[in-house]
């Protein structure tokens, strides 16, 4: 603890510690000071000065996100020259500002239009001192939708960018009226090295970043009578959804997410829990095989650590700047993408439908799941194996266009075939939910015995600290696998692509003498996904991770090998993990990229 300060918010007394700026002093008493660039989750820049207040004594008003408070300050958050103040400084933003509000994407959930609201912004007195822009809209990405036009240059996504996810795809160019946020050279974000995370849209207060929707083509592929549509909801989505449609963060919806998508005109409503059960039986074969190799055959080809492949953020980022590294990934596609592989294969045959005539839809917690889906190596089914991905925000509006009450809903299940899934398969949302559903699997596996921990709860690798470790002692395995007694299994989890990077820098300096790592590109893991309601915020993500681990606890099986349709399907069409069908259609390769 450090030293504590008094001082005084609009004649209230507070005790602080010292350093503690005036904005989140001023929030401990419930003191709202409105702010625009200023994020929980990011340095404070005192840019758009929106959150000015007025210290006694001082002639200038203070940004009260940059501002440290001192000992015996006395604060004023509401005079008149501050509400003045503050109602000139989002004119100024309005006055350069796309207004088309009705026709914006991000109607109703802008954080400008919600001050110019609270302040009562009635006229534009600023707009003739304005010259004309030729403002430009980027829209080449299958993922994210750039609009200048509607950008206030508070500079979130830079930071994001930067601060976040190391990944600098985004600048601020020029200056004064000349200013702007953009890509280097100015080119379209679908050419320079941007991961289609998300976060900078999670991150936009305003409609400048916003993903790019698919809902029309989904609606019309409903109306198709000739097309048979499937969907499947990824884990994050049910702790997400419930966001926008009226409960508080981290509700669990499942049950009512499903009843919705019904209500929605979907032919089939399926789990991608399903297809993260099958990738850890794929992924978990495929370490226990290199270990194998390594350890019994001593083959010095193996490259370890071998790391996780179902981010695909985090795929693009190691195409880009560490591809000397892409052997090292897990060969198995994402849970998503093996889903729609075997939706036109697997589940065509079983339903006797043509696959030409099938729409396959998934509703993801994340933009770059677009990107992925659009790539050329995902038709291995003979066909586009994911047509449509839906962000949780993107399902939300569909359930709010059809005029359903989400809250009225019974719960309904899961479709079987497809559908059946584990807490392991659940777990796959939260950071450190691929390690914790692959040990489980893998250790039981190797010593007929379940992971030594309570209630299989893997408690190393969850959290929300940016890297975390794992060890993992094997004993007394069975005969088939003695080669690895007494081997001690290393495993790392990172998230967020700045923790990524910290991570992958140990292992290009020959540092990381792990087996296994867990790699996801947004913070949290999926369930902070750029596709999930906004806001998002430490506080928020880590309730939807208690959410998620909740589901995992109630679940009747909670080991993918143990899901009975796991071992139906291998049964019946893949035979056994890392075989030539699971190859063909559930594992790929990827390349490297340009700088």
């Amino acid at each position: 603890m450090g030293k504590k300060i008094k001082i005084t918010v609009n004649g209230q007394p507070v005790e602080v510690e010292k350093g503690t700026s005036i904005l989140d002093a001023a929030n401990q008493i419930g003191v709202i000071i409105p702010t625009l660039c200023y994020h929980k989750d990011l340095c404070v820049a005192g840019n758009c000065r929106v959150c000015v207040v007025e210290v006694v004594g001082q002639k200038r008003l203070a940004p009260a996100c940059a501002t440290p408070c001192e000992d015996g300050m006395d604060i004023l958050t509401n005079t008149h020259k501050v509400r003045n103040s503050r109602k000139h400084i989002i004119e100024l933003l309005l006055s350069e500002h796309n207004a088309d509000c009705t026709s914006c994407y991000k109607n109703g959930n802008c954080e400008l239009q919600l001050l110019a609201s609270e302040y009562k912004i009635m006229s534009q007195d600023f707009i003739h001192l304005v010259p004309f822009r030729n403002y430009t809209i980027d829209d080449f990405s299958p993922s994210i939708i750039k609009d200048d036009s509607k950008c206030i240059r508070c500079q979130r996504c830079v930071r994001t960018c930067a601060e976040l996810q190391s990944v600098n795809a985004l600048t601020m160019a020029h200056k004064g009226e000349y200013a702007m946020i953009t890509t280097f050279f100015e080119k379209s974000m679908n050419d320079v090295i941007c991961t289609n995370c998300g976060q900078c849209v999670n991150h936009c207060p305003t409609g400048a970043l916003v993903e790019k929707n698919y809902i029309e083509e989904v609606w019309s592929a409903i109306s198709d009578k000739d097309k048979y549509v499937v969907i499947q909801t990824a884990p994050a989505v049910r702790v997400g959804l419930g966001e926008e449609l009226g409960f508080d963060p981290g509700s669990r919806s499942t049950g009512k997410m499903v009843a919705a998508l019904k209500r929605l005109g979907f032919d089939s409503v399926m789990d991608t829990d399903f297809t993260a059960d099958l990738t850890i039986m794929e992924e978990g074969t495929e370490l226990l095989t290199r270990l194998k190799k390594a350890l019994a055959e001593n083959d010095k080809t193996v490259k370890f650590p071998m790391t996780t492949s179902c981010s695909p953020g985090w795929i693009k980022f190691i195409e880009h700047l560490y591809p000397e590294f892409l052997d090292h990934l897990s060969s198995c596609k994402s849970p998503q993408q093996m889903f729609g592989a075997l939706v036109k294969t697997y589940y065509a045959k079983a339903r006797k439908l043509d696959p030409a005539k099938i729409v396959s839809v998934s509703v993801m917690p994340c933009t770059a799941k677009k990107f992925e889906a659009a790539r050329p190596e995902m038709h291995d089914s003979g066909y586009r194996d994911v047509d449509y991905v839906l962000t949780t925000r993107e399902l939300a509006i569909m359930i709010k266009q059809a005029g359903i009450d989400f809250k009225k809903l019974e719960d309904m299940h899961f479709d079987r075939l497809m559908g059946e899934s584990t807490g392991a398969g659940v777990i796959f949302g939260a950071t450190g939910g691929v390690m914790e559903a692959a040990l489980r699997t893998a250790y039981e596996l190797v010593t007929g015995r379940e992971v030594p921990f309570e209630n299989l709860d893997i408690t190393p690798v969850r959290g929300m600290e940016g890297v975390r470790e794992a060890k993992i002692k094997i004993e007394n395995p069975l005969k088939e696998w003695s080669f690895l007694d007494g081997v001690e299994l290393k495993c790392a989890v990172a998230h967020g692509l700045t923790n990524v990077k910290y991570m992958m820098d140990k292992v290009r300096a020959g540092k990381a003498d792990y087996h296994f790592i867990e790699f996801m590109a947004c913070p949290g893991g999926c369930l902070g996904g750029g596709g999930q309601p906004i806001p998002t915020n430490p506080e928020i993500r880590q309730r939807r991770a208690e959410a998620i681990y909740a589901e995992d606890a109630g679940m009747p099986f909670r080991k993918s090998h143990e899901n009975p349709e796991i071992i139906k399907i291998y049964k019946d069409f893949l035979g056994h993990p890392l075989s030539e069908m699971s190859h063909h259609l559930l594992h790929t390769k990827y390349t490297a990229r340009g700088m």
